[in-house]
C-alpha cells in the first residue's frame, strides 16, 4: 500500500513536469511562423479531443461531426474554414491519404471527425469525404485533399501557414472548389 501511494505521486509529478516542459517549449519563441520543418507544438494539439480546437476523433470521445465551410481571409479571399472559422489547409505531399503524422501532425493537426462531416455555408457537401489515418482516426477530406489546421493560427481568419514549406512540401489554403490558393 505504501509503495502504491509513493509511486502515484511520482507519476503525477513526472506527468506535470512533462506538461510544463511541453508548454515552455511552445511559448513565445515564434517558431511556428518559421518555414523550418523543425517547428514544435504541444502533443495535445493532435489529439482531436473535444476540448481542443482541432475537431474530434479520439476513441471514447463524444461523437462530433466536423463542419467545413467557406470564410473570408483578407487578400486570400474565400477559403475553406471549419465550423468556428479556423482556416483549413492542404498538404501538397498528400496523394489521397495523409502523409503527415508524428511531429508533422503536431504542427499541422488533421481535421478529425467522429461523425459524418457536414458542409457549412458555401462548402459543397459532395466534395466532403474522409480518409482513415494510420492511428484509426477519420480525417476529413475536401475534393480529395486531407484537411489540416496550423497551430500558429490561433483564431478565425488567420492564415500564418499559407505557402509554408514544411515536412517535405508546401501548405496552402483551399478555395470553395477545393483548389489550392497560392496567392497572398
Amino acid at each position: 500500500m505504501v509503495m502504491r501511494t509513493t509511486s502515484l505521486p511520482r507519476f503525477r509529478f513526472f506527468s506535470l513536469v512533462a506538461v510544463a516542459a511541453a508548454s515552455a517549449a511552445c511559448g513565445g519563441s515564434g517558431s511556428y511562423g518559421a518555414s523550418s520543418s523543425q517547428a514544435a507544438a504541444p502533443s495535445a494539439a493532435v489529439s482531436g479531443a473535444p476540448d481542443t480546437p482541432y475537431g474530434s476523433g479520439v476513441a471514447g470521445a463524444p461523437a462530433v461531426a466536423a463542419t467545413v465551410a467557406v470564410g473570408k481571409a483578407g487578400s486570400l479571399g474565400a477559403i475553406l474554414v471549419d465550423g468556428t472559422g479556423r482556416t483549413l489547409y492542404l498538404f501538397e505531399k498528400d496523394r489521397g491519404s495523409s502523409s503527415c503524422a508524428d511531429q508533422c501532425a503536431q504542427v499541422w493537426p488533421p481535421l478529425l471527425s467522429t461523425g459524418a462531416a457536414m458542409a457549412g455555408s458555401g462548402a459543397s457537401g459532395g466534395l466532403i469525404a474522409e480518409t482513415t489515418r494510420a492511428d484509426g482516426t477519420h480525417q476529413v477530406t475536401y475534393a480529395g485533399h486531407p484537411l489540416y489546421y496550423y497551430v500558429a493560427d490561433q483564431g478565425a481568419q488567420q492564415t500564418k501557414g499559407q505557402g509554408l514549406n514544411q515536412f517535405g512540401a508546401d501548405w496552402y489554403v483551399l478555395s470553395a472548389k477545393g483548389d489550392k490558393v497560392d496567392n497572398g
